[in-house]
């Protein structure tokens, strides 16, 4: 049976500025003949129309119907943390942010360096809020983990406005959710008080760097039953009841691993049941070190069926309007992709995206991503691996585990 290799780069799609997207100009050998001798499509990674989070991108991909099995954002970030959640848990995802008077002017405080980050974490680790407890947990750069524990439910609304403005203020969606919804309110307002006494942020206000004197928080979610992630149940405000979620395995007998940098893409991997595999130098952006992850991708590829390896460069360069840097980012990706991958009969690779990320937009879009499916036996004579030449052809994310199936002679026949 033939192995699978997929690489999946982050918020690679784009839009043309004079012809071209960072992914077209990109000088790129080897995407390049991987397109010319793979089958090319274009996926839209839900449905048109429809612009996809990283997760429910995600999921589509791996055949994880998002309107199905996405429960919210915060637990799969709290797994791919290795943060200690137990039943009745309420995690979300949380960004260090820039507010004035509760008006946010910048989503990721200027991209706030790792050791300011660590340090305002400590400042604000443990609150009391009435009768919850809040936990505040940093991941990466602005990011980080909120767990709720004391009865709290994870329908309520988000307080990142996901734009600039005014911020959220958090809502139940029921009845359930307003004692949490109050408390998180309550929450932010004491948060924002300690984080604009911090010495960091008054460093920063004198350098005219923007203050990390705020946080966010979106997509609420839960463990019903169990904990961490083996065999858990689990819940949020996308499902009508908890759920139950196959893992990878299960559904198509195939061994995973995840091989990734940021905590929400190691928290689905844990989410489906991949091994996720432990990296020492990778920093979810553009200063990551491929070579470290593809060396990971080509042992890790000996032993299991399928490897899911994760770049995330372009999707912040896409949100921070950064075009060239962009480009030279793809042609690093281009240059680090391994020889022995590309030689191997035995594996099909596949080069996609989880969705577009252009930097005119400066967030995520609905537009299309490219993909090829290399050593698969069709091609469909495209020369170049980008948005425009990859259009010959038309499919959505779900599409792709079943022709993944297919093209590895794993599908089930229909008939007789």
């Amino acid at each position: 049976m033939m192995k699978v290799f997929l690489i999946v780069i982050d918020g690679l799609g784009d839009l043309e500025k004079n012809g071209k997207t960072p992914l077209s100009l990109a000088k790129k050998k080897k995407l390049n003949f991987l397109a010319k001798n793979g089958l090319c499509a274009i996926s839209y990674p839900i449905e048109r129309g429809i612009v996809p989070g990283s997760d429910t991108g995600h999921l589509a991909l791996f055949g994880y119907d998002p309107y199905k099995y996405y429960v919210g954002r915060g637990i799969l970030e709290a797994l791919g943390s290795n943060i200690r959640i137990y039943e009745g848990d309420v995690a979300f995802r949380a960004n260090f942010a820039t507010c004035s008077k509760f008006e946010i002017t910048d989503r990721r405080a200027g991209r706030i360096d790792e050791e300011s980050a660590k340090k305002l974490a400590k400042e604000i680790e443990h609150l009391k809020i009435k009768d919850f407890d809040f936990f505040f947990y940093h991941t990466k750069g602005h990011r980080g983990v909120l767990i709720i524990r004391g009865r709290a439910s994870p329908l309520v609304t988000d307080t990142d406005p996901h734009s600039l403005g005014k911020i959220s203020w958090s809502k139940g969606i029921t009845d359930e959710g307003n004692e949490t919804a109050k408390a998180i309110n309550e929450w932010t307002k004491e948060v924002n008080k300690i984080l604009e006494k911090s010495e960091i942020n008054k460093e920063r206000k004198k350098k005219n760097i923007p203050q990390a004197n705020i946080v966010l928080l979106r997509g609420g979610s839960s463990i019903v039953k169990g904990k961490y992630f083996e065999g858990a149940t689990y819940f949020g405000p996308y499902v009508k009841e908890p759920i139950r979620v196959e893992t990878f395995e299960e559904r198509y007998g195939l061994k995973a691993s995840c091989i990734a940098g940021g905590a929400l893409y190691k928290g689905i991997g844990k989410y489906l049941g991949m091994d996720v595999i432990e990296l020492k130098r990778a920093t979810a952006d553009q200063n990551t070190d491929l070579e470290e992850k593809f060396s990971k991708g080509v042992s890790e590829i000996q032993k299991k069926d399928f490897v899911f390896l994760h770049i995330k460069g372009c999707d912040p360069l896409g949100h921070d309007g950064k075009f060239d840097e962009k480009r030279k980012f793809i042609e690093k990706i281009d240059k680090c992709i391994p020889d022995e991958i590309i030689k191997d009969k035995d594996i099909l690779t596949i080069v996609t995206s989880d969705h577009s990320t252009p930097c005119s937009f400066k967030s995520h879009s609905a537009h299309p991503v490219p993909i090829v499916f290399y050593n698969c036996g069709r091609r469909n004579n495209v020369k170049s691996f980008d948005e425009l030449s990859c259009s010959v052809m038309e499919i959505k994310h779900l599409d792709v585990m079943p022709m993944v199936l297919g093209m590895i002679n794993k599908a089930k026949m229909y008939g007789s």
